[in-house]
């Protein structure tokens, strides 16, 4: 059997070399409203770390200390609960905002959308619009191309470390944080995720770019599961643009059977992922609607209507009726809903006092001479408050049952967990075998409301 050599041009097309995008920049509605989402995401980022709140950061995480701070409300281990809420919400919103208008999280709020839009302008500030870019590109390297080129980096580098400590400063307090770091003695954790978060929006948002959309995110590849007829999506009305050409502004061109669309591949030209709408929906489409802002604008300046290009769905392109509450929206809508007030609910209700009791397991119970049962409980308070507070204990569920140990009260430290060994007696013949014992911790002053949990007392049968 003989093999039949491909010509090189054939064999080589197999692997294309990736052709790095300049998206031309563009003017519109979607446009602005994108630049404000990317102003608003990175205003908050950069911007709650440095906010205080009773003499401490508003926002941190204090891992090594096991407190999560967010404004006024301090959450713990214990209430893991709501961040498993959190991420269920999240994932909820996705579907629903998926089937509703399409990849709008990818459009507008993604990171990855976010830094790329910033590292994108601060390119066309160094090196100036599409044109002057690939111009740039394709020339000799001289002074001007290394000024421009030198600038891009660096800002890039100053962003993309910023962006690291920044990162850090949800974990770590940020002021001294930032005092470490402008005087060179940032070590530790601390200088590993600055580097490595910082180094990861340089290589993402700088270099790779619509790489990471196209071939690591894998939203993109499952999101025609979540896509129906009725969903939102940016599309290209081919029965009005086909068949597409050039023409002059005075041309009729029904009369030479032309479509709307001039051909003048601005759609091309703004996608920051390089694909052609007209093709039809692809998966590297981010929904960004720089080619709705583009076209709008080729129609006004042609006299054509716009939305030749546009927002719509599959079952509008079609003729049919499109419609909006479907059995799997009110699904998710319900869904979302409930889990909401639920979360809400708790948060409202969630009381800062912690009480764990467990019984000590060395011995069953002690009979003593006094004609009493002994159990001993070793007894956790978790203060979950921002202060401290007096707490007092007591014990109920049996008949004559009691704590032995003359101070059941103990002050306990905001965000401190107490441990103490108590003793707990009842009468020999208040009860048999195993019993149910319920303790009880309480604030004097009614600052928490009381906690109560369950113990067994054991007994002789």
């Amino acid at each position: 059997m003989t093999r039949t050599a491909l010509p090189e041009s054939a064999a080589g097309s197999v692997y294309a070399k990736h052709q790095k995008v300049y998206a031309r920049a563009v003017d519109g509605r979607f446009d602005r409203l994108r630049r404000l989402s990317v102003f608003a995401l990175l205003g908050l980022f950069y911007g709650l770390p440095w906010l205080q709140w009773d003499d401490r950061q508003a926002v941190l995480f204090d891992l090594p200390a096991r407190k999560f701070y967010l404004f006024g409300l301090v959450l713990w281990p214990q209430d893991f609960i709501f961040l498993t809420w959190l991420l269920v919400l999240a994932g909820l919103s996705l579907f629903f905002f998926t089937a509703l208008a399409g990849r709008l999280w990818c459009g507008y709020a993604c990171p990855q959308t976010v830094w790329t839009e910033t590292f994108v302008w601060i390119e066309r500030f160094c090196e100036g619009d599409r044109a002057k870019q690939t111009k740039l590109a394709k020339s000799p390297w001289n002074r001007e191309k290394l000024v421009r080129k030198g600038a891009k980096q660096s800002l890039w580098v100053v962003f993309s470390i910023w962006t690291g400590l920044t990162f850090v400063g949800f974990f770590v307090p940020i002021q001294p944080l930032m005092v470490q770091a402008a005087t060179l003695s940032l070590g530790g954790w601390a200088l590993f995720w600055s580097v490595f978060y910082g180094a990861a929006t340089y290589v993402n948002a700088g270099h790779m770019r619509e790489q990471v959309c196209k071939y690591m995110c894998p939203y993109a590849r499952f999101q025609s599961a979540m896509f129906d007829r009725d969903t939102l999506i940016i599309t290209y009305d081919a029965e009005r643009g086909e068949p597409r050409g050039a023409r002059g502004r005075n041309v009729d061109a029904k009369a030479k059977g032309l479509g709307s669309c001039v051909d003048c591949t601005l759609c091309v030209q703004v996608c920051p992922t390089g694909i052609d709408i007209r093709d039809g929906l692809q998966y590297e489409c981010i929904a960004c609607a720089a080619c709705i802002d583009a076209c709008d604008a080729v129609m006004d300046k042609v006299g054509y209507p716009k939305g030749l290009i546009r927002y719509t769905t599959q079952n509008a392109l079609d003729g049919h009726p499109t419609r909006v509450m479907r059995p799997r929206m009110v699904v998710y809508a319900t869904l979302l809903g409930g889990l909401f007030v639920a979360g809400v609910v708790a948060l409202a209700l969630r009381n800062p006092l912690g009480l764990d009791v467990i019984r000590d397991r060395n011995a069953l119970y002690r009979e003593t001479a006094a004609g009493q049962v002994e159990n001993v409980y070793d007894v956790r308070i978790l203060n979950k408050d921002a202060r401290d507070h007096h707490f007092d204990l007591r014990v109920s569920g049996v008949d004559g049952v009691r704590l032995l140990d003359a101070d059941a009260g103990w002050t306990v430290k905001a965000g401190e967990v107490r441990s103490v060994v108590v003793r707990v007696a009842a009468p020999a013949g208040a009860v048999r075998g195993g019993h149910e014992l319920h303790f009880t911790v309480s604030t004097p002053d009614g600052g928490l409301r009381d906690v109560t949990t369950d113990a067994r007392f054991i007994a002789p049968p």
